[in-house]
């Protein structure tokens, strides 16, 4: 089906190349920075600010959302799946269009090169009641007539497509609706301008506090406690909730309001169980406090792979990890956090995934990598884990499945420290590595006779050692430790395949030669609330310790998977894997 007219934005195209469009006013800057005493141009200046303030609100907003350690009264139990995200993927595209508009705005009124004075009272309660009295009513008729049938089924329909809110939905509708929306917010910015009682902290002021608002509404986190409306009753008529707009969502017939559900109230479209559902929310009456059925226990690797997740930039974790130049310059913030996090912060929930009914967690150890080879840590990083289990064990999680380092054979056993030590755990404690060890030896062609194996003296190392004799495959075991350097691999003849089973992977420095991912299994087709992708791995695509433990949940093993490996259940738990949909991302 065509696109209608003013639907489709005129620099979809363009990808990232779209933030040319601030080229202009950007040179304008340097060029009064370098060549003239004073800005010729100021409002260029105040417009770049405004909207990387815009772009640095709406971010921050996304990770509160995304910060579910934080145990917040969640409105939706789902998950924001790759589908959502890459809808949503140019959700700032209005910040580029409204600063398009203030620079037509800004050519079409000379005025607007003075320096506006930085507070005037009366410009305030002038945009105020602007807002009151022109903007809310005109958003709220608007709003429902994008709920006709042609105008919803051609423009609105695409921002109800998102199925869990969140603050960049917001931003995710099409061209006309937020030409109309950039109607309502400049409305009361330039009539206060117009009648001569503009300021500095009036733009900034409504303009980010438009967006706050808009980002609070679509937060899939309800943040105004129940009780505040309870005990004055007339707030929830003059500022809505998250909740509220929630229902606007599920229910689109009912609360059309920008910000005031007063409007609705007049016109009758206040849904009836706003205030029930808004306390039901807040109460904590609700599924939040939801018990997991699996947790797999990750650690952090390094410094550029923690910017990997959905709470500090919710894009780039959706996609596999690779350093990003535009990364580097936030690696000093991102260490100093770190290190804040390595003397005060407790494990933490990072994200999560439904399967068939069941609710799988990852949970994330506040170490680095290197400080598991560190003597005087292994104690420390032990405690974190041993904690983590208890804490799995009091909420009555069925499996907890460590991951790479946590279950390091120096560090604890591969487990066994804390099984043997806590007998009574109800919490199967799993390693993952049977199936690790299954994918790497699936992975090898049944016609193979020989292999170099590397890394032989680890768990996982000598399982596959003991089962590929087992198929009379000769094992040449050089003993070099579990990472092969590029010297090393100097060594290999040409055309080798380096099987890994190493993380961090190893660096390909061979051009005769092919490399093979980290041992790893795509998760089942009907795996829902998935938005986020493991390290290097591809979407939908878990490491293989991670897989292992959750066949480990869906069979309803009893016993604890620690220590060495069985061989002779390779074969048993490969099968188990495959059964419950779990696929190779090999072609075996």
């Amino acid at each position: 089906m065509a696109k209608k007219p003013l639907s489709a934005w005129p620099w979809e195209n363009l990808g990232s190349f779209k933030y040319v469009i601030y080229g202009p006013l950007a040179a304008n800057v340097m060029y009064s920075w370098i060549y003239e005493d004073s800005y010729k141009h100021p409002w260029c200046v105040h417009i770049l600010i405004i909207c990387a303030l815009r772009g640095f609100m709406h971010q921050l907003w996304n990770s509160y959302n995304n910060m579910l350690f934080l145990g917040n009264c969640r409105i939706k139990q789902q998950g924001v799946e790759f589908k959502q995200i890459d809808n949503e993927w140019d959700w700032d595209n209005f910040i580029l269009l409204q600063g398009l508009l203030a620079t037509m705005a800004c050519l079409m009124f000379p005025s607007m090169d003075d320096e506006f004075p930085i507070w005037n009272t009366k410009g305030f309660i002038t945009l105020m009641l602007l807002h009151v009295m022109v903007s809310e009513p005109l958003y709220y008729w608007m709003h429902r007539f994008f709920h006709g049938r042609y105008l919803f089924t051609h423009y609105h329909s695409l921002h109800h497509s998102s199925s869990v809110p969140h603050p960049f939905t917001a931003g995710h509708a099409t061209f006309l609706e937020h030409l109309i929306l950039s109607m309502v917010i400049g409305i009361p910015i330039m009539g206060s301008i117009l009648m001569g009682s503009g300021s500095t902290s009036m733009i900034y002021g409504y303009v980010l506090g438009f967006d706050f608002m808009r980002c609070m509404g679509h937060s899939n986190v309800e943040v105004i406690h129940g009780a505040i409306f309870n005990k004055l009753p007339f707030l929830r008529y003059l500022i809505y909730t998250p909740t509220y707009h929630s229902l606007h969502h599920s229910d689109m017939g009912t609360n059309f309001c920008l910000f005031m559900p007063l409007f609705d109230a007049m016109w009758n479209t206040l849904n009836s169980n706003s205030w029930q559902l808004h306390n039901k929310i807040t109460s904590n009456s609700g599924e939040n406090g939801r018990v997991p059925d699996f947790v797999f226990l990750a650690h952090i690797l390094d410094v550029m792979s923690a910017m990997h997740i959905a709470f500090v930039n919710r894009s780039f974790a959706s996609i596999s990890f690779s350093t990003r130049i535009f990364l580097l310059p936030f690696w000093p913030a991102t260490l100093m956090i770190l290190l804040m996090m390595w003397a005060w912060s407790k494990t933490f929930l990072l994200t999560f995934y439904n399967l068939r009914g069941r609710l799988y967690q990852t949970w994330v150890v506040p170490r680095f990598g290197f400080q598991y080879f560190l003597p005087f840590a292994a104690d420390g990083i032990n405690k974190k884990i041993e904690e983590a289990i208890l804490k799995a064990d009091r909420m009555g999680v069925k499996v907890i499945s460590l991951a790479a380092l946590n279950k390091n054979e120096a560090l604890n056993g591969g487990g066994t420290l804390f099984v043997n030590k806590h007998p009574q755990l109800k919490v199967r404690v799993c390693h993952g590595n049977t199936l690790s060890a299954a994918v790497i030896v699936k992975e090898i062609p049944k016609d193979v006779k020989e292999v170099f194996l590397t890394g032989s003296t680890s768990k996982l190392g000598r399982a596959i050692a003991l089962y590929l004799c087992r198929r009379h495959v000769r094992v040449l075991i050089w003993i070099a430790g579990k990472w092969i350097t590029p010297w090393e691999q100097r060594w290999a003849p040409s055309g080798t395949h380096f099987h890994q089973f190493v993380v961090p992977p190893i660096l390909a420095s061979r051009r005769d030669c092919t490399y093979g991912d980290l041992a790893a299994m795509r998760l089942p087709e009907d795996v829902e609330g998935l938005g986020s992708c493991e390290y290097k791995l591809e979407r939908g695509v878990v490491h293989a310790c991670h897989a292992g433990g959750a066949v480990h949940q869906l069979e309803g093993w009893t016993h604890h998977e620690i220590g060495p490996i069985d061989v002779d259940r390779i074969d048993l738990v490969w099968e188990a894997a495959l059964k419950h949909g779990f696929r190779p991302v090999f072609q075996p």
